[in-house]
Formats: C-alpha cells, sequence, structure tokens
C-alpha cells in the first residue's frame, strides 16, 4: 500500500512538471505567446512616424526652457541697456560725464557755502551715483506705465488683423502707425530687426529686452512658440488680452485699497518735520537748540534715523507686487 502511494505521488509530480515545461512547447502556447507580444510591441506606421518627431508639448517645453534661460542672464543688465530702457538717447560715455558732472557741481556748491569737506563729499557721492540711477530708474518706470496703458490696444490690432487674414508682420506695421509711444517705438525696433533677417518669433522676443515688463514677456512667448509648433495665434493673443485687461484692473483697484494708507503714511512722515517747522516759526531759540548743541545734534541725527527706519518700513508695508 506503501508503495503504491509513492508511485502515485511520483507520477502525480511527473505529470505536473511535463504540464509545467512540456505542454505549452507541444500546444503551441508559446508561440502564441510570442507572437502576441510581438504584435503588441509593434505600432502602426504613422504612429511611428509622429513619434519620431517633437511633439507640440515637447516644443512648448524647449521653448519655455530657453526663455527662462534668457531671463535669468538679463538680470544683471549693463549701463547701455538701463539708458535704453528709460528711453535716453545717451551713450555711455555721455551719461557717465553728465554724472560726474553732477558730482562737482554740488561738491562745489556744498563746499563753498561752507558746510565742510565730509558734507561736500556725501553729496558729490549722492549726486554722481546716486541721482542719474535714481532719474534712469524714474524714467524707465515712468515709460513702462505708458507702455501698459497701450500695449492691451496694440494685442487688439493684431488680433483683429489676423482674423481678417492679415500677415502677422502686417499688424504690426500698423501698430508702429496708429499706436502711441513708447507702443510705436517698440514695435518699430520689432520690424526693424525683423526686416534685417531675424525671425519674427526672436524678434517679438527682444521686446523684454527693452520693456522688462510681464506683459511684454508674455507677449514675446507666445508669438515666438506660434512661429515655432503652429497654433492659433488670433485666440492665443486674444486670451492674452484679455489677461493684460484683467492686470490692469487689479492694479488699479489695488492702488485704490492701498491709497489710504499711503494717505496716511505720508501724513505720519510729514508730521514731525510740519511741527519742527512751526515751533521753529514761533520760537526759534527753544528749538534751535537742536543744532547748536552737542546733545541736540545727536538727538537730531537719531530721530532721523529712527523717521527714515518708519518711513521705509511703511513703504514696504504698503506697497503691493502685482
Amino acid at each position: 500500500m506503501q508503495s503504491l502511494a509513492m508511485f502515485f505521488l511520483a507520477a502525480f509530480a511527473v505529470g505536473g512538471v511535463a504540464w509545467v515545461f512540456i505542454y505549452p512547447i507541444l500546444s503551441g502556447e508559446r508561440k502564441t505567446e510570442q507572437r502576441m507580444a510581438s504584435v503588441a510591441r509593434t505600432e502602426p506606421v504613422a504612429r511611428t512616424a509622429r513619434s519620431q518627431q517633437k511633439s507640440r508639448r515637447d516644443v512648448v517645453e524647449a521653448t519655455l526652457k530657453e526663455f527662462e534661460e534668457r531671463h535669468r542672464k538679463t538680470k544683471n543688465l549693463p549701463l547701455s541697456v538701463r539708458i535704453a530702457q528709460a528711453g535716453l538717447n545717451w551713450s555711455k560715455r555721455q551719461f557717465l560725464l553728465i554724472s560726474a558732472g553732477v558730482g562737482i557741481v554740488m561738491f562745489a556748491v556744498v563746499f563753498f557755502s561752507g558746510a565742510g569737506l565730509i558734507a561736500a563729499a556725501t553729496l558729490a557721492f549722492a549726486g554722481a551715483f546716486g541721482l542719474p540711477r535714481w532719474l534712469l530708474s524714474y524714467l524707465k518706470k515712468r515709460r513702462e506705465t505708458k507702455f501698459l496703458n497701450a500695449f492691451p490696444d496694440a494685442v487688439d490690432i493684431i488680433v483683429r488683423g489676423v482674423k481678417a487674414g492679415l500677415p502677422l508682420l502686417d499688424c504690426l506695421k500698423m501698430i508702429t502707425v496708429e499706436s502711441p509711444e513708447p507702443v510705436k517705438s517698440e514695435f518699430r525696433a520689432i520690424v526693424e530687426t525683423q526686416a534685417i533677417g531675424m525671425p519674427l518669433g526672436d524678434a517679438c522676443l527682444k521686446l523684454y529686452e527693452d520693456m522688462p515688463l510681464p506683459e511684454a514677456n508674455f507677449f514675446g512667448i507666445v508669438v515666438a512658440i506660434q512661429q515655432r509648433s503652429g497654433g492659433n495665434l488670433a485666440e492665443a493673443l486674444s486670451n492674452l488680452s484679455r489677461v493684460l485687461r484683467d492686470r490692469k484692473k487689479m492694479k488699479a483697484k489695488i492702488q485704490a485699497m492701498s491709497q489710504e494708507a499711503k494717505a496716511s503714511a505720508a501724513i505720519i512722515a510729514a508730521l514731525p518735520v510740519a511741527v519742527m517747522i512751526l515751533v521753529y516759526i514761533s520760537s526759534p531759540q527753544y528749538i534751535s537748540l537742536l543744532w547748536t548743541e552737542s546733545i541736540g545734534r545727536v538727538m537730531l541725527t537719531g530721530c532721523v534715523v529712527w523717521m527714515t527706519m518708519g518711513v521705509l518700513v511703511m513703504k514696504k508695508m504698503i506697497n503691493f507686487d502685482f
């Protein structure tokens, strides 16, 4: 009985091994699986041809990476570019000469007025290095504000022209005629750059170099991607125009909501100066101790430093980045 059980167990084991390893070969099941796997790996000819080309998404991603790399390179701008962004036609040499002249004039005025050499040197340094660069920043900001006010209308001109069947270059030429400054000059530079052989997408990207605004960057990206990978330019620019107008509305709303805080900060900052002037008018001997005595000068210096810190803190609190 025991030998019979061992025989059945051995036969069952041998049969199981034969079923696992020999039956697929004899029945052709393994060949069927291999054939199905080869069919599953095979792609249609059209799909294979499409896979050899870059998809639209890959092109867009590569283009955006290239734009980000350019944006990193334009953070530390040379002086000549900053002068151009301010809308001035000065050369770098002219700007340096004007800065040196302002510093010399301020040094001479302060020194010959009897304020001392240290005060004259301090104001000359501020006049040579601080005042001209502040003027560049002020002119640049004013020019950017004018550009933003007219830029959505310029984009709408392109949208209407493209929908009417005009080429993009002709729409840009229309902007150089109908739009106000500085939009007119910036788009004229795009047309002139394209005329010397640069692709239109790259020419539009140069708009951000002369006008470092997110809106100009959006426009350059939209046109460059459309020129490289195709797409509905009218729809893309129409969406861009809507975004630009919404950003403009949001900016105006933020300015209106923060105007009360700005007025309060201006009153608080001007109050000590106004009180000082009124006290000097009513009793000059009482307040003149602040600049005639040594302890008064120390107190006056400390007050100026603390008031400056307070004004800077209030300015930081009421300025919104949008």
